[in-house]
C-alpha cells in the first residue's frame, strides 16, 4: 500500500481552526486541577451520546485511514492502532463491514476495544459508547489486552503481535504493579496517552465510583485509577502519559478525528487541541505537609432531607478540597467551603466535621464536630421528580425530570434504568449516568438524539443519548434510581407495560408534590402519542400554559414593573419563583407576600414566564 506521510512541523495547526470560537472560554488563566475541572464542564456540557450499535457506521467517519496505509481505489480501511504498522507493511486491513465477536488468531476481523476496559464503569453509558476511547482494534489483539492496563514493556514476553505492539511483564520500575501491559507502538503512544488523559477530565465526578485498586493486591491491580478525582490516575501511570505525550506529538489524524467526533458527540479531547495542557495539569510540585483545618462547620439550612453545610476555609493556598465526614464515614466532598448533604432521613441527628486535602492527598485534622438533626417535615420534595414521559412515533422518546428539593442536586449518583423482555425472561441492561449539578426549581429533558419533537430539539435538553433508556417503546419499565434505590418509576417491573404506556405521552399533575416508587397512573394525565407541549418548562406539568390555581395575577401581560398577585391564604405562600421558558430560574422569594401582594418584576426582560408558587404555577408575559 502507497503510505502516505503528513510532517505535522509543517503545518502544527492545521485543525486547530475548527475549534469552535469561545470553546474554551474561561481557561486562559487556569492551571492544575482547577483547569481540569473548568475543562470538565467544558467537554461535559450538552454532548450527545450514542448506542453502542451506533458506532460501527460512525467509524466511517472517525476512523478512516487516510494516513499510513492509503490507497485511492480503496478509501474504506480502519485505522486500527494495534495492528497498523506505520514504519513497514501492514499485515492485514479491514472495512468496516469485518465486525466480529471474538478470533483465535490476528486478521479475522476487528472490534470496539476501550482503552479503558468497560469493567471499569461496568458497561455504564455514556461511558461504553464514548467515541474519545473507543475504538476499532483487531479482535485476537483486543482480547488479547483484555484488562492489562498500556504500558513501558519488561524482559518476560507473553505476546508479540504483526506490527510490533506487545503485552509483557510491566517494565516500569517502582510502580507497585508487576502484571502484565499492552505496550502501543511509539507512533500511537500519544495517542493513546491523550485519549486516557480525556477519560480521565470527561469523568470527574465519577471516577471514586469506578473500579480502582481497593487495598487487596497492588502488584496484580489492572486498573491504573487511584480513586481520586483530580489526578485520576496513579503516579507511575500520569508519568507515563506524560511522557507519551510529549514523545508522540498530536498528529494530524488526531485532529482530524478530534473534528469528527466533535461532528457526532458535540464534545473534543482538549489534549488534542492544546497538548501542553496535559503538563499544565499533572505537572505540579506537591506539597510535603498537611493542610490547616478548616473551622466553623455550621448547617445554614436544615430540611427533612438535606443539610446545607458550611464552612470557613483552610487558609493553606494548597488545598484544593474538602472531604465530608457523616457519623464519621467519607460521604461526599466539594471544592469551595459549602456543600449540601441530601438523601437523609427526617427527625433524625447525623454528626459531621470536615477535613481539607491538598494536591498530594494529604488531609488536615478534623474540623469542630456539628451536630445536626433534620425536620420532621417540610414544603420540599424529597427527591428528584419526573415530570413528563413522552411515547412517540419512532424515536420521539423524552423524559423530563425537576427539582424541587430545595437544593442544587448532584446528578453524579443517578442513573435511568430500562426493563426489557429478552423471550423468556425480564432483563435490565447497563444503565445511563447522569452528571453535573440542577438547580433547585430547574428542570431538565433526556431526549433521543434522533427524536423529531416539535417543542423541543437535541440543541435544548440537557441530555441527549440514543442509550437504550431513551429508546422505549411504551412496553418498557423505566426508571430513575439513586445509586441502587428507585426514585421514581414508569410503569410496573415484570410485566408488559404497553397497555398503559403504549402510544401516549404522560404530564404529572401539578398537584403531586413528592416522587413516588411505585408507578401511579392516577398521578398523571394522558395525552396521545407524540404530543409535546412545554417540555422543559418548570411546574406546567399537565400540559396547559396555566392551571386552575387558587390565585390570579394583573395585569396580563405586565407593561410596568409590578405583578399583582390575588388569592385566599397568600400569606401561606413560602415561595414564589420565576422561570422562563427554558426552565431557568430568573427570581426568587421566600415568604413573599407576608406584608404584600405584588411581585417586583422590573428586571425581567420582554419575554414570556412561568410564576411558580408553591405548587401552582401560571404563564404570564412581560411587555
Amino acid at each position: 500500500m502507497k503510505r502516505i506521510l503528513f510532517f505535522c512541523f509543517l503545518v502544527p495547526f492545521i485543525g486547530f481552526s475548527q475549534i469552535p470560537t469561545g470553546y474554551y472560554d474561561g481557561t486562559s488563566a487556569l492551571t492544575g486541577y482547577s483547569l481540569k475541572s473548568k475543562l470538565h464542564y467544558i467537554i461535559s456540557k450538552n454532548t450527545i451520546s450514542w448506542h453502542y450499535s451506533d458506532l460501527q457506521n460512525f467509524y466511517n467517519q472517525t476512523d478512516i485511514d487516510k494516513y499510513y496505509d492509503y490507497d485511492a481505489s480503496n478509501t474504506t480501511f480502519l485505522l486500527d492502532m494495534y495492528s497498523n504498522n506505520p514504519t513497514g507493511t501492514t499485515a492485514y486491513h479491514y472495512t468496516n463491514a469485518q465486525i466480529i465477536g471474538s478470533a483465535n488468531a490476528e486478521g479475522l476481523g476487528w472490534n470496539r476495544e476501550h482503552m479503558m476496559p468497560q469493567s471499569t464503569f461496568n458497561s455504564n453509558y455514556p461511558m461504553y459508547s464514548d467515541l474519545f476511547f473507543v475504538i476499532p482494534t483487531d479482535a485476537r489483539i483486543n482480547q488479547l489486552r483484555s484488562n492489562y492496563p498500556y504500558g513501558m514493556s519488561g524482559t518476560t514476553n507473553y505476546w508479540l503481535f504483526t506490527n510490533g505492539s506487545k503485552i509483557n511483564k510491566n517494565g516500569t520500575p517502582n510502580s507497585g504493579y508487576t502484571g502484565r501491559v499492552y505496550e502501543p507502538v511509539n507512533e500511537f503512544k500519544g495517542d493513546i496517552a491523550r485519549s486516557l488523559l480525556y477519560f480521565a477530565v470527561r469523568y470527574e465526578g465519577k471516577l471514586n465510583s469506578f473500579n480502582f485498586y481497593n487495598g487487596t493486591s497492588a502488584a496484580n491491580d489492572t486498573s491504573p485509577l487511584d480513586g481520586t478525582e483530580e489526578k485520576a490516575f496513579e503516579d507511575w501511570y500520569i508519568a507515563m502519559l506524560q511522557q507519551w505525550n510529549t514523545q508522540d506529538p498530536v498528529s494530524q489524524r488526531e485532529i482530524d478525528r478530534n473534528n469528527a467526533v466533535f461532528n457526532i458527540q458535540k464534545n473534543r479531547n482538549p489534549f488534542i487541541d492544546h497538548p501542553e495542557w496535559v503538563n499544565l495539569i499533572w505537572s505540579q510540585s506537591p506539597v510535603t505537609s498537611a493542610p490547616q483545618v478548616a473551622s466553623n462547620l455550621v448547617s445554614s439550612k436544615t430540611s427533612a432531607y438535606f443539610v446545607n453545610l458550611t464552612w470557613t476555609p483552610s487558609v493553606d493556598s494548597n488545598v484544593i478540597g474538602y472531604k465530608i465526614y457523616q457519623n464519621g464515614i467519607f460521604v461526599d466532598y466539594s471544592k469551595t467551603n459549602s456543600i449540601v448533604i441530601d438523601h437523609l432521613t427526617p427527625s433524625t441527628t447525623y454528626n459531621y466535621t470536615v477535613k481539607a486535602y491538598n494536591n498530594n492527598y494529604m488531609e488536615s485534622a478534623d474540623s469542630n464536630l456539628l451536630s445536626v438533626t433534620t425536620l420532621n417535615s417540610d414544603i420540599f420534595a424529597s427527591d428528584l421528580m419526573i415530570t413528563k414521559y413522552l411515547e412517540g412515533s419512532s424515536d420521539n422518546k423524552a423524559l423530563e425530570i425537576t427539582n424541587k428539593t430545595g437544593h442544587p442536586v448532584n446528578l453524579n449518583k443517578y442513573r435511568l434504568n430500562i426493563q426489557y423482555y429478552s423471550g423468556t425472561n425480564y432483563y435490565f441492561p447497563a444503565p445511563f449516568e447522569l452528571d453535573g449539578t440542577v438547580g433547585n426549581n430547574e428542570t431538565f429533558v433526556v431526549l433521543n438524539p434522533k427524536s423529531n419533537f416539535s417543542c423541543i430539539t437535541p440543541d435544548q435538553a440537557r441530555f441527549v443519548t440514543d442509550a437504550p433508556q431513551i429508546t422505549y417503546d411504551g412496553s418498557n419499565y423505566v426508571e430513575l434510581k439513586y445509586l441502587n434505590t428507585t426514585v421514581e418509576s414508569i410503569g410496573t417491573t415484570g410485566v408488559n407495560n404497553f397497555s398503559i404506556l403504549g402510544n401516549v405521552s404522560l404530564y404529572r399533575l401539578p398537584s403531586v408534590l413528592q416522587p413516588t416508587k411505585t408507578f401511579d397512573l392516577s398521578e398523571w394525565k394522558a395525552f396521545p402519542s407524540n404530543y409535546c407541549q412545554n417540555v422543559g418548562v418548570l411546574g406546567v406539568s399537565n400540559g396547559n400554559t396555566q392551571t386552575e390555581n387558587a390565585f390570579s395575577i394583573y395585569p396580563n401581560p405586565v407593561v410596568g414593573n409590578t405583578l399583582v398577585v390575588n388569592g385566599s391564604q397568600l400569606e401561606s405562600i413560602q415561595n414564589v419563583s420565576v422561570i422562563d421558558l427554558a426552565g431557568k430560574l430568573i427570581l426568587q422569594e421566600i415568604l413573599p407576600f407576608k406584608n404584600k401582594n405584588t411581585i417586583d418584576v422590573h428586571l425581567l426582560k420582554t419575554g414570556v414566564y412561568i410564576l411558580q408558587l408553591d405548587g401552582q404555577t401560571v404563564k404570564f408575559i412581560k411587555k
